[in-house]
C-alpha cells in the first residue's frame, strides 16, 4: 500500500516508457561497430533525470515503466533474448538508481546545477561512476549469452563510454527542461533573431563538419558554445539535441564521417563517443558558468539598485569627489536641495568653485580650510556651516566628509555626507538669545533689589545725620548758643555716620572673597574643567581654542571657583572679539611658570583693545549689551589672591590678558 501510493500518474509512466523507446531507436540508429548491440545510450541518462527528480518512494514505479521501455526496445531494435534483456536492464537500473541517490547525496535536492561546483560533481558521480555498473553487468551479459560474439573486455570500454556519453547529453539537461524552462522564458525581439541565427549557423557548420566537407567535427564548437554563452542551459539543451539528430541522420544514410568499413568502425565509433560527450561537456561547463556571470551581473545590478535607493531615500544630502577634485555624484536629495545636478556643477572649477558658489560668503575660508588639511592629510573631517538652497536661502549644514580607498591604501574618492541642522541651530540660537534675556533680566532684579536694600539701610542713619546736622545748626545759631545741646547733636551725627559705614561694610562683606575656601590645587585640572564648558560656545562661533598647559606646574593656593570666572570671563571677551573678524578663529590658552608665580595668557586676533588704560574701571565697556563690570571684577579677584592682571597687544593683531599668580600659600593669604 506504502509503493501504490505513491504511484505517478499512468500518463506520466506512458511518457517514459514512449521516450525510453524513442532512446532505443536513437541507440540503434547511431550503430556501433558491425556486430555489437552497444551504442550511445540515451535512455539511461533519461532514467537517471526521472530518479533525481521525484521521490525515491516513487521509484520502483519509474523502474518499472523504464523495463517495459527496455523490453520493448530490445525486442523492436536490438532482439536480444529475453534473459539478457532483463539482465541488462538491471544494470540500467542500477546506474540511474546509483547515479540518482548520489547526485541528490552531494549535490543536494532538487539539483539546480547552479554553479560549476555542483557541475563538476554531476559529471563525476553521474557520468563517471554511476556507469560502472550499466557497463559492468551489461558486459558480463553480452558474453555470458555470447551476444554477437562480445567479450567482456572488448564490450566494457564502449558501453562505459556510450553510456556516460548518454548520461551527459541528456541528463543535465533534462534537469534543467523539466524544472526551469518556463523561468524567464519571454524573449525579446532581438533575441529571438540572434536565437535564430546561432541556430541556422550551427546546422550549416554541423551538416559540413558531420559530413566530412569541412576538416574535422570539432569545429561545430564555437557556434554550440555561443548558444551556450548566450542562452545557457536552453541554448546548451536546443543545440546538443540538433547535434543528436543531425548526427543520426548522417549516421543512417552512412554519410557520416565515423561511419565507414568494418575494420576502422571500432576506432570510429569511439571517436563518435568521445566527439558528442566532449559536445555535450563543455557545453554544459560553458551553459553554468554563464549563469553563474549572468547571475552574478543580476546580483550586482541589484544591489547598486538596493544602495541607490537607500542613498536616494536617506534624509540626507549625499555627494561624492574624486581625489583630483572632480565632482562625481550627488544624490537625488542633494541635487533637489542645490537645485544643480553633477553635469551641471562640472564647470564651476570642480571641488573649489562648486563649494565657492554654494557655501555662505563667511564661511567660505573656514570650509576651503578644514577642507584642504582634510585632502592634505588624508583624514575624515568634520564641521558645521551655511549652504545656499536652490531657492537662494541659506541654512545650517553639518558636512561630514571621509576618503574612501582601495586594497592598496590609496584615495579612490572622498564621499560627503551633508545633514540639514538648520532647525537645531536655529533652535539653541533663540534658547541662548532667551537665556540671556533671562540672565538680564536677573541681573537686573538682582541689582533693583540691591539697590533698594541699599538705600533703604543707608537711608536711615543719613536721615538721622541731615536731621541732627540741622538740629545742631539751629543750637549754634541761637542767642546766645547753646554749646551743650550742640555737643550732644554732633556726637550724635558721628554715630550715624559710623552706622552708614558699618551698612557700607556689611554690603561690602557679602562680595568679599572667603580666603577658607582656597586650596591648593593642580592648574591643569582648573584649565580642564573650563575648556569644557566654553567647548559648545567656541564651537558655535567657529572658533578654534589652542590650549598649551606646561605638565611640571605644581599647585597653587587658589579659591577653584572664582579663578574659573576668571577664566571664563576673559575666554568669552576674546570670542565675542573675534565675531566681526572674517579670518579664521582661534584664541588662545597659554599656562606656565615663570619665576615664582602661575602666568596665564589669554590672547585672540580681534581687532585689539582701543582704550587700553579704561578697560578695568567699572561700568566702563564697549559692547552694546555690556554692563563693564567683567574686567574689573576680575582684576579684584586677580588682587584678591595677591596678583595682578594686566593687558598687552597680541602679534600680529588681537589683544592678549595676562594674569599671574603667585606660588607661595602665604602670598595668596596676605
Amino acid at each position: 500500500m506504502s509503493v501504490w501510493s505513491h504511484r505517478p500518474r499512468l500518463l506520466h509512466l506512458a511518457l517514459l516508457i514512449a521516450a525510453y523507446v524513442l532512446g532505443c531507436a536513437f541507440a540503434k540508429a547511431l550503430r556501433l561497430a558491425p556486430g555489437t548491440n552497444i551504442s550511445i545510450w540515451l535512455p539511461g541518462g533519461l532514467l537517471m533525470a526521472t530518479l533525481i527528480l521525484t521521490a525515491p518512494r516513487s521509484w520502483p514505479w519509474w523502474i518499472l515503466a523504464g523495463c517495459i521501455g527496455e523490453l520493448l526496445g530490445q525486442l523492436l531494435f536490438f532482439h536480444s533474448p529475453l534473459p539478457a534483456a532483463l539482465l541488462i536492464y538491471g544494470g540500467n537500473a542500477l546506474e540511474a538508481a546509483a547515479g540518482a541517490w548520489l547526485v541528490n547525496r552531494f549535490c543536494g535536492r532538487p539539483v539546480r546545477l547552479e554553479n560549476l561546483q555542483e557541475v563538476l560533481l554531476f559529471v563525476l558521480l553521474a557520468a563517471g561512476v554511476a556507469p560502472i555498473l550499466s557497463a559492468t553487468v551489461g558486459s558480463a551479459t553480452l558474453e555470458w549469452f555470447s551476444v554477437k560474439g562480445q567479450t567482456f573486455t572488448s564490450a566494457w570500454p564502449l558501453w562505459w563510454v556510450g553510456d556516460a556519453t548518454g548520461v551527459l547529453i541528456v541528463t543535465p539537461l533534462a534537469l534543467v527542461v523539466f524544472q526551469s524552462w518556463r523561468r524567464d522564458a519571454e524573449l525579446l525581439a532581438a533575441r529571438w533573431i540572434e536565437a535564430c541565427v546561432i541556430g541556422m549557423i550551427f546546422l550549416g557548420v554541423a551538416a559540413l563538419s558531420l559530413s566530412g566537407y569541412l576538416p574535422f567535427a570539432y569545429i561545430i564548437m564555437p557556434p554550440l558554445l555561443w548558444a551556450a554563452v548566450r542562452f545557457d542551459f536552453k541554448g546548451a539543451a536546443v543545440t546538443l539535441t540538433l547535434l543528436g539528430l543531425i548526427t543520426a541522420v548522417f549516421t543512417v544514410s552512412d554519410a557520416d564521417r565515423f561511419t565507414g568499413d568494418a575494420e576502422s568502425q571500432r576506432e570510429k565509433q569511439i571517436m563518435l563517443h568521445l566527439f558528442l560527450a566532449i559536445s555535450a561537456f563543455s557545453a554544459l561547463i560553458v551553459a553554468v558558468i554563464s549563469r553563474q556571470h549572468q547571475r552574478a551581473l543580476e546580483t550586482l545590478r541589484q544591489s547598486e539598485r538596493s544602495l541607490r535607493e537607500l542613498v536616494e531615500t536617506l534624509p540626507a544630502h549625499i555627494w561624492c569627489v574624486a581625489p583630483d577634485g572632480k565632482l562625481i555624484y550627488f544624490s537625488q536629495q542633494f541635487r533637489d536641495f542645490v537645485g544643480v545636478d553633477v553635469k551641471d556643477a562640472e564647470g564651476t572649477s570642480r571641488l573649489w568653485g562648486f563649494l565657492n558658489a554654494i557655501v555662505h560668503p563667511d564661511d567660505r575660508i573656514a570650509v576651503s580650510t578644514v577642507f584642504g588639511r582634510s585632502i592634505a592629510a588624508g583624514e575624515p573631517c568634520n564641521l558645521k556651516h551655511r549652504l545656499r538652497r536652490f531657492d537662494g536661502e541659506f541654512r545650517w549644514i553639518e558636512t561630514l566628509a571621509a576618503p574612501m580607498r582601495n586594497s592598496d591604501g590609496a584615495i579612490t574618492q572622498w564621499n560627503v555626507i551633508c545633514l540639514d541642522i538648520d532647525g537645531e541651530v536655529r533652535t539653541e540660537e533663540e534658547l541662548r538669545r532667551a537665556r540671556e534675556r533671562v540672565t538680564r533680566a536677573s541681573q537686573a532684579a538682582s541689582l533693583a533689589e540691591l539697590s533698594a536694600s541699599i538705600a533703604h539701610e543707608v537711608n536711615q542713619p543719613l536721615a538721622a545725620i541731615v536731621a541732627n546736622s540741622h538740629a545742631c545748626d539751629r543750637w549754634l545759631s541761637a542767642e546766645p548758643a547753646n554749646l551743650e545741646r550742640a555737643k550732644i547733636t554732633v556726637a550724635r551725627i558721628i554715630r550715624d555716620a559710623n552706622a552708614a559705614a558699618d551698612v557700607v561694610s556689611r554690603i561690602r562683606a557679602l562680595f568679599k572673597p572667603s580666603k577658607q575656601s582656597r586650596n591648593l590645587t593642580a592648574f591643569d585640572g582648573v584649565v580642564a574643567e573650563v575648556l569644557d564648558l566654553m567647548a559648545e560656545e567656541s564651537a558655535r562661533r567657529r572658533v578654534r581654542v589652542e590650549a598649551h598647559v606646561d605638565s611640571d606646574l605644581p599647585p597653587v593656593a587658589i579659591d577653584r571657583v572664582q579663578i574659573q570666572q576668571v577664566l571664563i570671563n576673559l575666554m568669552r571677551n576674546g570670542i565675542e572679539a573675534m565675531d566681526a573678524t572674517s579670518d579664521v578663529k582661534v584664541l588662545g590658552l597659554r599656562v606656565r611658570r615663570v619665576a615664582d608665580a602661575i602666568q596665564i595668557e589669554v590672547s585672540d586676533r580681534g581687532p585689539g583693545v582701543e582704550f587700553p588704560d579704561k578697560i578695568f574701571e567699572p561700568f566702563f565697556t564697549t559692547k552694546g549689551h555690556g554692563m563693564g563690570m567683567g574686567l574689573a571684577i576680575c582684576r579684584s579677584i586677580v588682587e584678591a589672591h595677591a596678583g595682578r592682571l594686566w593687558e598687552e597687544r597680541n602679534e600680529p593683531r588681537g589683544a592678549k590678558f595676562i594674569f599671574a599668580l603667585p606660588l607661595e600659600a602665604k602670598a595668596a593669604a596676605a
